[in-house]
């Protein structure tokens, strides 16, 4: 249990703005995914998108903060998938 407890620890005070934008980054993301998993036989896409997008910005931002390239890049990325799929739930092309 220590060890669990010196993990958490060591997160929050090697960074803690990184340490918060994480749990942005966990909160949004959990509850997007609640939100598809919910509705799942017909889910609106204009509310689970925006979730996902913030969780996966503030992800970015906090590996940013920490250096983790290959994390950063595959959030990144996810970022990017969130505009292109809020834009097409949105119609808007």
């Amino acid at each position: 249990m220590q060890t669990i407890l010196n993990f958490w620890k060591q997160s929050y005070y090697s960074d803690k703005t990184a340490f918060y934008l994480e749990i942005i980054s966990f909160v949004f993301t959990v509850a997007a995914s609640l939100s598809l998993a919910w509705s799942a036989a017909n889910p609106d896409m204009r509310i689970v998108y925006p979730g996902f997008f913030v969780g996966s910005v503030a992800a970015v931002v906090a590996y940013y903060r920490r250096q983790l390239a290959w994390p950063m890049l595959l959030t990144g990325y996810f970022v990017a998938a969130n505009i292109l799929g809020f834009s097409r739930a949105m119609g808007w092309f």
